[in-house]
């Protein structure tokens, strides 16, 4: 009733406020079913510059596996991050908990080994461990016009960590005469969330700008009571560090001083805090194991951008787009571990503060050429991390005697900085019989230098890292409203700061890790064939992979013992082989309705080790969608069900979950109205239940370090567009 009462007491004011907006409505606005609708597969979408291939092309003929999230597809299922949804997408998973932690999975590849991007310029952080990609709620979602997925190798075009993947997001710009905007309110049930949002954006003449905020507030959920494998919860349990309470501020400014020319300046700010990992205090489901909380207690990021782009007809280019940028991302970790000795009072407690501040600037040039049939784009990107850090560590031994406590204020990573340069050129043939041919090559030098530690026992020291990577890619229609897709890339990550610089314990896995300065870069060769067809009311897609990981970075142990840890050290010694089968499908039925699935097979296997458990997620995935629009596109209802099977190729060792990561079934409803009050504001309200079974599950990746979803809820989204 609490929650319900907070609901009540914010939809009056919402109201009040949509109803009095009173200004026109532009006749490009006005619904319609094809365009503003969402969960409609990528390949009925208009041309748009996929970042695939940098070019302006329906996803339908695009020679690369793709997905596009709209953004009436996020507003349509009440979305909090760009990742939330791709649990449904064909190939994609996320892995974290909560409104603001959730990162993707591309093709079992997460955290460093995915390129995150807003607007083709990197979100990735150098100083994050390589599982833990930068979180992609740096993006505000009321921002987004869409996000764009390359689903396998992309770094011809964009360089290290691009060896799984690419995520970008591609944020809304201007594009209508005059002023217009949005107010916006979400609640949902989960977190008791509160979200308020408002946007304006004008264009006259020669000039255009955009400038909006969101702010956010939503504490712990409770996840529901049953079970999950070995793990039973008597009752709803909350898990901590799924809250946040962030704001997001943004401005967007833009001069045309000619036809095709464009000057603009993008300012951005993102706050953060008391988000975490997600917690269930062990004691409810595994009494006697650790207790391992993680919190961020508060991050900070701030960017400025400014780009110039031209049509200009020279000899060496016909477009040309530059793009520079500075950023600032500090962030706070709070790291609480805590093993109890089996008796009152008696246990080892390990409190770790970590700061962190990384200062990047960067740039972009890139520029097309047609030469005959021949379409070539060419370029040049660059960026300079710098990495300041603190540590602080209280370590207390209770149990025998007076508390034995123990301080320390070293850093476990020295001040670093990270610096890249490459270049790129990308040649597009379109042949004969509508046959598209992409061919690609990227070269690119990396150096990152550490200031001298004495107390880690380390001077200055400089590290440099290059590679060479190549891609191809071809379309070809082999009857009327079919083609066939096939791409080969070659993708590379180099080591990031923490694999190169790192030296100390690790009390979560309760070793210690060696630094390795020696490490190189991790390469991949990706293979894809695929088979599209699009019809007037259906679509169908299906993908094939093999990605091949060479010189994979691994902890290995050293059989030393330092500080009473085991030692353990990164190394390139992996050889990882990840194969699956994508496919998606979409039919426009009578009377409105329509039908969409997918289904995902994903596997991995150890090369030099073929008897090593290597999964990390689930093995087959099985999503669907039943939707209804009225004739007129304003009103709809859906139903989705989502089943994850079991991965039993996976070591837990003792792992309170049991010997695999458990299969699950969940179901959601969400109906909306777009409603027009005259011809000046259109209302849109979206109505949703997630979990409609109430049953108690983890995503895969969340499971083994268990951090289930929460139980049945609702959200409430509200929008007054002017």
């Amino acid at each position: 009733m609490r929650i319900l009462r907070a609901a009540s007491r914010s939809l009056p004011l919402f109201l009040l406020l949509a109803l009095s907006t009173r200004t026109p409505l532009d006749a490009q606005l006005r619904i319609r079913s094809d365009s503003l609708r969402g969960d409609t597969l990528v390949y009925l979408l208009k041309p748009i510059e996929v970042t695939a291939t940098r070019t302006a092309r329906e996803v339908f003929l695009t020679p690369a596996p793709v997905s596009v999230v709209t953004a009436a597809t996020l507003q349509d299922r009440s979305a909090e991050t760009v990742t939330d949804l791709f649990r449904t997408l064909p190939g994609l998973d996320v892995t974290g908990v909560g409104v603001q932690q959730p990162r993707p999975v591309i093709r079992g590849l997460r955290g460093q080994r995915i390129l995150l991007l807003q607007d083709g310029i990197r979100l990735n952080n150098a100083r994050r461990q390589q599982d833990f990609g930068e979180v992609p709620a740096l993006s505000d979602v009321a921002t987004v016009e869409r996000v764009e997925v390359v689903r396998g190798a992309a770094s011809v075009l964009y360089g290290t960590d691009a060896i799984g993947g690419v995520v970008n997001v591609i944020t809304r710009r201007p594009d209508r005469e005059g002023v217009h905007g949005l107010v916006g309110y979400r609640f949902g049930s989960a977190s008791e969330l509160h979200r308020t949002s408002a946007r304006l954006s004008g264009r006259e003449d020669r000039v255009d700008f955009s400038l909006g905020g969101s702010w956010r507030t939503a504490g712990a959920y409770e996840a529901p009571s049953g079970a999950f494998g070995d793990i039973t919860l008597a009752d709803d349990a909350s898990v901590t560090g799924t809250g946040v309470d962030d704001l997001s501020l943004d401005g967007r400014l833009a001069f045309h001083p000619a036809a095709g020319h464009e000057l603009y300046v993008r300012a951005e700010h993102y706050r953060a805090d008391d988000a975490g990992f997600g917690l269930v205090d062990p004691e409810l489901y595994a009494p006697g194991t650790p207790r391992i909380d993680i919190t961020y207690p508060e991050q900070r990021f701030t960017k400025v951008t400014a780009g110039y782009s031209a049509q200009v007809g020279w000899g060496l280019a016909d477009r040309f787009d530059l793009t520079t940028y500075a950023q600032d991302n500090e962030r706070t970790l709070a790291f609480d571990f805590f093993q109890s000795f089996g008796f009152p009072g008696a246990g080892i407690t390990i409190d770790t503060d970590n700061y962190t501040d990384l200062r990047t600037f960067g740039g972009r040039l890139e520029a097309k050429k047609l030469m005959g049939s021949v379409l070539l784009t060419y370029g040049a990107d660059g960026f300079h991390d710098d990495s300041e850090n603190t540590d602080r560590t209280v370590t207390t031994v209770a149990g025998f005697g007076p508390p034995q406590v123990e301080e320390s204020d070293l850093s476990n990573v020295p001040n670093s900085s990270y610096r890249s340069l490459g270049a790129f050129a990308q040649a597009e043939w379109n042949l004969p019989r509508a046959v598209t041919l992409i061919g690609g090559v990227r070269a690119q030098t990396l150096k990152a230098s550490a200031d001298a530690a004495p107390a880690l026992n380390l001077g200055p020291v400089e590290r440099t890292d290059a590679a060479v990577v190549a891609s191809l890619n071809a379309i070809v229609p082999v009857a009327e409203r079919w083609s066939l897709v096939g791409s080969v890339g070659r993708g590379f990550r180099s080591p990031n700061l923490i694999e190169w610089f790192f030296e100390g314990p690790v009390p979560e896995a309760g070793a210690y890790q060696v630094r390795n300065p020696d490490l190189t870069a991790e390469t991949s060769l990706s293979l894809d064939a695929g088979l599209r067809y699009q019809g007037g009311r259906a679509a169908f897609e299906v993908f094939a992979f093999r990605n091949k990981l060479f010189d994979g970075i691994r902890t290995e142990v050293t059989g030393d013992t330092i500080q009473g840890l085991a030692a353990f050290q990164p190394t390139n010694i992996d050889e990882l082989i990840y194969r699956g089968v994508e496919a998606s499908a979409e039919a426009r039925v009578a009377a409105g309705f329509t039908l969409a699935g997918t289904y995902t097979h994903l596997s991995s296997e150890d090369a030099l080790r073929p008897d090593s458990p290597t999964g990390e997620t689930f093995s087959n995935r099985v999503t669907g969608t039943l939707r209804w629009d009225s004739p007129d596109g304003r009103f709809f209802a859906a139903y989705d069900v989502r089943h994850n099977g079991e991965q039993k190729d996976v070591d837990l060792g003792q792992n309170p979950l049991g010997e695999v990561l458990p299969a699950f079934t969940v179901q959601d409803a969400r109906l909306g109205a777009r409603l027009r009050l005259g011809d000046r504001t259109e209302q849109r309200i979206t109505l949703g239940v997630a979990n409609l079974g109430d049953r108690l599950y983890a995503e895969s990746s969340n499971a083994s370090f268990f951090r289930p979803e929460p139980g049945r809820n609702f959200t409430i989204s509200l929008e007054s567009v002017f």
